[in-house]
């Protein structure tokens, strides 16, 4: 019997070393960052949702997560406990009847009791939270429409004289909602931010929404959590939070046509980019005007390709032109065959294109 109290003491201490330790390591990977190093681009942790959350809308997600995963933990290490008990400390041997006639059902009465407030508790919670984060605080400052592909995002801002198309990756300003809509054009994806916002599904033929906000400035990693085929896990974007007046730079500079080409390379480049690539592509001041795949009037100027794929340069740029089924097999973009000469060409109108 000292035996068993002792494993009960055993057991309670550690778990809660363990839950001082997941909390002093939320605290560290809070607090940990400097503002300017949060400030660049990075690769987001897997868990880093976990850890912490940077805006309105993830902060009463995030509570849910701790406040699930501690009952969770309390759940597990009570039947553990309970089952080592009962290892040493067995039944003595009597008619199978006794359970009900001493009363042994009534441990089965208080955990089922336990269980159902628990669970009606837990669901309770959930829904606050749900209603919580349905609607941004005050009117949103900007709307963006995203549609998912396979296995890519459109991001489209403005309207009319003002509209502009990117991909794979949302620029917002800091401090102020954000309206996402949400459609796909094909199969069904989900749209996460895991420190900025909850999961929500893009449905064909349905326009959902979601808000976010970023607290402070930064770089927050998303990504495709519903199974949409072969490359759902490189199906990625990024979200850049950035001070109002660089992110209305930002936007002047997407609103602009691409440049002409100022070289002659980079004028077969554009005759070459005409005619084996704008059916699907465009670039805006050019004839290219395909809508089935990323807007490239600025490739350059983004971080990454490929949704998130290759880190956007120069050469994975021409790279992934020439061996896109290498990288990223099953897109619907196929290998673009190109002589030394022609590949050179295209790089010159492409490395123009910022």
């Amino acid at each position: 019997m000292i035996a068993i109290r002792r494993l009960s003491a055993w057991t309670c201490r550690l778990g809660a070393t363990c839950v001082v330790a997941l909390y002093a390591l939320c605290a560290w990977a809070d607090n940990g960052t400097s503002e300017s190093q949060e400030a660049v681009a990075h690769e987001s942790a897997p868990l880093a949702y976990f850890l912490r959350s940077k805006g309105p809308a993830a902060h009463p997600v995030l509570r849910l997560d701790w406040i699930l995963t501690a009952i969770c933990c309390f759940v597990c290490l009570a039947i553990a406990v309970m089952l080592i008990i009962a290892m040493f400390r067995r039944r003595k041997q009597q008619d199978p009847r006794a359970l009900t006639s001493k009363g042994g059902v009534s441990f089965v009465y208080v955990g089922t009791a336990i269980s159902t407030v628990a669970l009606l508790g837990i669901g309770v919670y959930m829904l606050m939270v749900l209603a919580e984060v349905a609607d941004p605080p005050r009117t949103p400052a900007l709307t963006v429409t995203v549609t998912a592909y396979d296995w890519w995002w459109k991001v489209d801002y403005g309207d009319g004289p003002t509209h502009f198309t990117t991909a794979n990756e949302l620029h917002i300003p800091v401090g102020v909602p954000v309206l996402v809509q949400l459609k796909s054009a094909d199969v069904i994806h989900a749209f996460w931010v895991p420190e900025l916002s909850g999961k929500t599904q893009t449905i064909p033929g349905v326009v959902n929404r979601q808000w976010i906000q970023a607290d402070r400035p930064g770089v927050f990693r998303g990504q495709c959590t519903q199974y949409c085929g072969l490359q759902h896990a490189h199906m990625a974007f990024e979200v850049y939070a950035e001070p109002q007046a660089e992110f209305e730079r930002w936007m002047t500079a997407q609103r602009a046509p691409a440049p002409a080409p100022s070289t002659v390379q980079a004028v077969r480049g554009a005759k070459l980019f005409e005619e084996r690539c704008a059916g699907c592509h465009t670039v805006r001041g050019s004839p290219a005007a395909g809508v089935q795949a990323p807007d490239l009037t600025h490739v350059l100027s983004r971080r990454l390709i490929a949704a998130g794929t290759v880190v956007n340069t120069p050469d994975n740029l021409m790279n992934w032109v020439q061996h896109v089924q290498e990288i990223k097999p099953g897109t619907l973009m196929p290998d673009m065959k190109l002589t030394p000469a022609e590949a050179g060409d295209l790089s010159a109108y492409l490395a123009a294109l910022r």
